[in-house]
């Protein structure tokens, strides 16, 4: 019997960096998301975000390659929120995303600090926050995804 384990905390944001997320109703646009990665067979830990960008901590299924569940996803969550009428200023998600690996004893830090985003903001804005994960994780400010 096989047996995987892929906690991912991934992070997209909205068109043109947008807030189309209208705060009002973000537990409806959360639980939209959250539908659709049960039905994609993925185990949801946290999902929670601002205006213009989402934070998703989640097992996937290992019939999925992380590529092809966030495509999957983002094309189909921007499809039925485009037509949800409560997000009228919807223009859809931006290209790409990040994700980051955590392990089981992580995992409640992920939680609170997904749950904390309003007030993480409020000192640390969203490119400023991404630039700092990827100097975290190693990564060189000279590759392309690196935000300008």
């Amino acid at each position: 019997m096989s047996f995987t384990q892929s906690v991912y905390h991934i992070v997209f944001s909205t068109k043109n960096r947008k807030p189309t997320i209208a705060e009002k109703y973000e537990r409806e646009f959360y639980k939209l998301i959250y539908d659709l990665m049960i039905g994609l067979d993925a185990h949801v830990y946290r999902i929670g975000g601002m205006p213009d960008h989402i934070h998703i901590l989640v097992d996937i299924s290992a019939k999925n390659s992380l590529a092809e569940f966030v495509k999957k996803l983002k094309q189909e969550s921007s499809f039925l929120i485009a037509r949800n009428s409560l997000f009228p200023l919807w223009n859809g998600w931006e290209e790409g995303y990040a994700a980051f690996t955590y392990s089981n004893k992580e995992i409640p830090n992920v939680i609170s600090y997904i749950k904390n985003q309003k007030e993480h903001h409020k000192k640390v804005s969203f490119i400023d926050e991404y630039r700092n994960w990827l100097v975290e994780m190693g990564v060189s400010s000279d590759v392309p995804y690196f935000p300008k």
